[in-house]
């Protein structure tokens, strides 16, 4: 499955509601190690089956990087039972992504 694009619209429904844990990446088109991370990201959107995958553009949706007090970009939260469970911040691998949902 493609990563999700989570906006306000959909985020309670995407996200804060969701039966599995999530996985959401708050990105910009601008932000190169943004761009280094995307690809991936959507490596994991496709190989997870037990896991959502999501990306919030910040520029588009800032009240949410706002709720969420996103600093710097790219910053990776999951979030399990609608709460977020790990925080992860800067360019990782996949083996450091997966870990944050261990």
């Amino acid at each position: 499955m493609k990563a999700l694009e989570i906006t306000k619209a959909n985020f309670e429904e995407e996200v804060l509601k969701a039966d599995k844990p999530v996985l959401i990446d708050f990105w910009a088109s601008w932000c190169g190690p943004c761009k280094m991370l995307s690809p991936v990201i959507e490596e994991l959107a496709e190989e997870l089956e037990d896991v959502k995958v999501g990306k919030v553009n910040v520029d588009e949706q800032s009240e949410l990087g706002q709720k969420y007090n996103i600093m710097s970009i790219p910053t990776l939260l999951v979030f399990k039972d609608g709460k977020v469970s790990a925080t992860s911040v800067g360019v990782k691998s996949k083996a450091e992504i997966i870990e944050l949902f261990k």
